[in-house]
């Protein structure tokens, strides 16, 4: 009679261990929200690492900017540091100029000498300039550009079409990309047209000069 009822007992107490919730462990409990916990921990974790990658991806930008940038000045400083330098001999070269022009075709063996001499010695200096990147712009008979010519004045003319250059006051001279002196010519108002001289308001207007010097 009391085994029977020792084997009664023992049945129910494993009944009631694996049914009763009561019973299970805490582990078992606590599985659930063990998992959720990783799973955000692991997002958050995601998270840092994308916003480190873009960190990084913005700073190797900027450095590649700046290692451009860097490139690029250190190009404009070795082209336009001798800007200055070209800029006074620019002088030399109008005086060049105008001793050829004084000169005109004197038929005079000495004089014609002289002359030759002085264009050698103009042409010699022209090249060193272009060796370094300096060009003299003389454009006549060609389209005013305002970037890089000056219009002195405006005069009609039967052959040379409206907005042309008729004739260059001065040379100009460029240096790189850039314009170390605008050549000051006289503009073509077309045929039969009053022409006007810079700053006169009797008529017409002069195209405009675009200032781009170094």
């Amino acid at each position: 009679m009391s085994e029977q009822h020792d084997s009664t007992s023992n049945a129910g107490s494993e009944d009631e261990l694996f049914d009763d919730p009561e019973q299970l462990s805490e582990d078992d409990l606590a599985a659930p929200e063990e998992d959720d916990a990783g799973e955000t921990a692991l997002a958050k974790a995601q998270a840092e690492i994308d916003t480190l990658n873009d960190r990084v991806l913005r700073i190797a930008a900027e450095l590649e900017n700046t290692r451009r940038r860097a490139e690029r000045e250190k190009a404009d400083a070795g082209r336009y540091a001798i800007s200055g330098f070209a800029r006074d001999l620019i002088s030399v070269l109008d005086n060049f100029e105008r001793a050829l022009r004084a000169a005109g075709d004197s038929e005079d063996a000495s004089v014609k000498n002289l002359v030759d001499g002085l264009r050698m010695t103009e042409k010699e200096l022209l090249g060193t300039l272009a060796r370094h990147g300096v060009n003299r712009v003389s454009p006549e008979r060609e389209k005013f550009d305002p970037n890089l010519h000056q219009a002195v004045a405006q005069i009609p003319h039967a052959d040379i079409p409206s907005g042309h250059v008729v004739d260059v006051a001065q040379s100009g001279f460029t240096i790189g990309d850039r314009v170390l002196r605008a050549a000051m010519v006289t503009v073509s108002s077309g045929p039969g047209e009053t022409g006007t001289s810079g700053g006169d308001d009797s008529g017409g207007e002069a195209p405009p000069r675009v200032d781009t010097t170094v």
